[in-house]
C-alpha cells in the first residue's frame, strides 16, 4: 500500500437497502485532505454458522426485525470517535482497533457489518488520497491478473425456491486469452441458457443471484441443461467452458445424513462423495464448493483423498474466511481451495491474512459476492488485488452482479497490455 499522510477527519453510517430490499449498512470516510471513500457491507442467505455476526435490530414492526439502525449507531457513536485522527494508510492498526472496540471473537458486539464498514470504506479513502485505484493500492504493481469469472446462472437452494436441492450451478468460462471474452461467452451461454429453458417449458424467472431457478427433476438435470446451452452458444464444453458446483451441502444436511429430496435419497458422508465422484467422471466439472456439511470434517478429509487431485474443492462455510478454520483444513487436508468473503470474518486486514495464508500453501483462492448484495464494487479490486485468479459474483444479470464484472472491464482495459488473464491455468490442480 502506498503511504499517505492523511488522517480520519469523519466516519459516518447509513441504512441503505441491498439487491434482496432488505436493509444494509453504508459507511462514508472522509480525510484530513478531503479523500473519500465509500463501501456497502453485503448480507447472505446462505450464511455459515461460523461466520462472524451480522448485527440485525430485530425490531419486527420495522422491515421485518432486519434493520441495522444498532450497527449505523455503533460506527457512527461509537467507531467513529475511537478512529478519528488516525493515518488512513495504517489498515492494519485501523482494523486493530476496530477488534479492540468489539472485544468479541465473532464481532458481535459492534457487528461485523459495521466493522467491515468502516474497514473498506476507510481503504477506500486512503486510496483516493494517495490517487490510485483501489486493486492498485492494496495489490501494487504486481496486480494486474485477471480474475476467471465463475457464473452463476442456474440458481437452486436457499436462492430459489422448488428449483434444485444444490444451491448454484456455474459456468466456468476459462479457455481464452482475456476476461473481456470471458465475461462474452458467459453472457452469451446465460442467454442461450434462457432459450433453452423456455423449449422446455420451464419457468425462466430468476433467482438471487440473477441465476435461472427452474423446477427441475434433479441436479444432473441441471448440468445437462448448461451443457446445451454451452453448445447452442457455440461453445466446447471441457475445451472453452467448464462446470463448477455449489451444492450449499449443510441445507440439506439433517441429521447427521445428506437429505437430497428432490431426488428422494438420503445418503451417508461416503455416499455423498461417491455421487460427486459420479458427476465429476460424467460431466466437465472443475470445482465443487461446500460439497459436504460445514462441520462434517472427517467427511471433508475423504472428499479432498477422493477427488483432490482432479478439481477444486472449495470450501465456504468449512472456512468462513477464519484463519483459525482454515489452519485446521490446512493441518487437516480437507480442501484444497477457500472461498473469500469478507463480510465473514469483518475487516480487510482478516481478509487479505486468510487470503495471503491459504496462498502459501499452494491452494486456490476465490473472492466472492454475497446473494443480497450492493452496488459496491471492492470484490472486483480485491480478486486483482491478491491475484485470485478466480471470481464469483452471479450471472451476467442484475446491476449489482454486473457491475462487479464492469469495473474488471474497466480494470483490464487501464491495465491495457500489462493485464493477463488467469485462464486454464487457474483451474489446474
Amino acid at each position: 500500500m502506498k503511504s499517505t499522510k492523511a488522517t480520519i477527519k469523519t466516519i459516518k453510517a447509513r441504512e441503505i437497502l441491498d439487491s434482496r430490499g432488505n436493509p444494509t449498512i453504508e459507511v462514508q470516510v472522509e480525510l484530513s485532505d478531503s479523500a473519500t471513500g465509500i463501501a456497502a457491507v453485503p448480507s447472505g442467505a446462505s450464511t455459515g454458522k461460523h461466520e462472524a455476526v451480522e448485527l440485525r435490530d430485530g425490531d419486527k414492526c420495522r422491515y421485518g426485525g432486519l434493520g441495522v439502525c444498532k450497527a449505523v449507531s455503533n460506527v457512527n457513536d461509537k467507531i467513529a470517535p475511537a478512529l478519528a485522527d488516525m493515518a488512513a494508510s495504517e489498515q492494519a492498526k485501523i482494523d486493530q482497533r476496530l477488534l479492540e472496540l468489539d472485544g468479541t471473537a465473532d464481532k458481535s458486539n459492534l457487528g461485523a457489518n459495521a466493522t467491515l464498514g468502516v474497514s473498506l470504506a476507510t481503504v477506500k479513502a486512503a486510496a483516493n488520497s494517495a490517487n490510485l485505484p483501489l486493486y492498485r493500492y492494496l495489490g501494487g504493481t504486481a496486480a494486474r491478473l485477471l480474475p476467471v469469472p465463475m457464473m452463476n446462472i442456474l440458481n437452486g437452494g436457499k436462492h430459489a425456491a422448488d428449483s434444485t436441492d444444490f444451491q448454484e450451478f456455474m459456468v466456468v468460462p476459462a479457455g481464452t486469452t482475456s476476461f473481456s471474452h470471458a465475461l462474452q461467452m458467459g453472457a452469451e451461454i446465460y442467454q442461450a441458457l434462457k432459450k433453452v429453458i423456455k423449449v422446455k417449458g420451464l419457468n425462466s424467472n430468476v433467482g438471487d443471484e440473477g441465476g435461472f431457478a427452474p423446477s427441475l427433476a434433479s441436479n444432473k438435470q441441471a448440468v445437462e441443461l448448461i451443457l446445451i446451452a454451452i453448445d447452442l452458444a457455440g461453445y466446447k464444453a471441457g475445451d472453452d467452458c467448464f462446470i463448477a458446483l455449489d451444492p450449499a451441502a449443510s441445507s440439506f444436511y439433517k441429521k447427521g445424513k445428506y437429505v437430497l429430496l428432490k431426488e428422494d435419497a438420503t445418503l451417508t458422508s461416503n455416499e455423498m462423495i461417491d455421487y460427486y465422484a459420479d458427476l465429476v467422471s460424467r460431466y466437465p466439472i472443475v470445482s465443487i464448493e461446500d460439497g459436504l456439511d460445514e462441520d462434517d470434517w472427517s467427511g471433508w478429509v475423504s472428499l479432498n483423498s477422493k477427488l483432490g487431485k482432479k478439481i477444486k474443492l472449495v470450501g465456504d462455510d468449512l472456512y468462513t474466511t477464519n484463519l483459525e478454520r482454515l489452519e485446521r483444513g490446512i493441518d487437516q487436508k480437507a480442501s484444497n481451495a477457500i472461498l473469500i468473503k469478507p463480510n465473514q470474518v469483518g475487516t480487510l486486514s482478516e481478509t487479505l491474512a486468510t487470503v495471503k495464508r491459504a496462498q502459501q500453501v499452494g491452494w486456490t483462492t476465490i473472492i466472492s459476492h454475497r446473494s443480497g448484495e450492493t452496488e459496491d464494487t471492492t470484490i472486483a479490486d480485491l480478486a486483482v488485488a491478491v491475484g485470485s485468479g478466480l471470481i464469483k459474483t452471479g450471472a451476467p444479470c442484475r446491476s449489482e452482479r454486473v457491475a462487479k464484472y464492469n469495473r474488471l472491464l474497466r480494470i483490464e482495459e487501464e491495465l491495457g497490455a500489462d493485464a493477463r488473464f488467469a485462464g486454464r491455468e487457474v483451474l489446474s490442480i
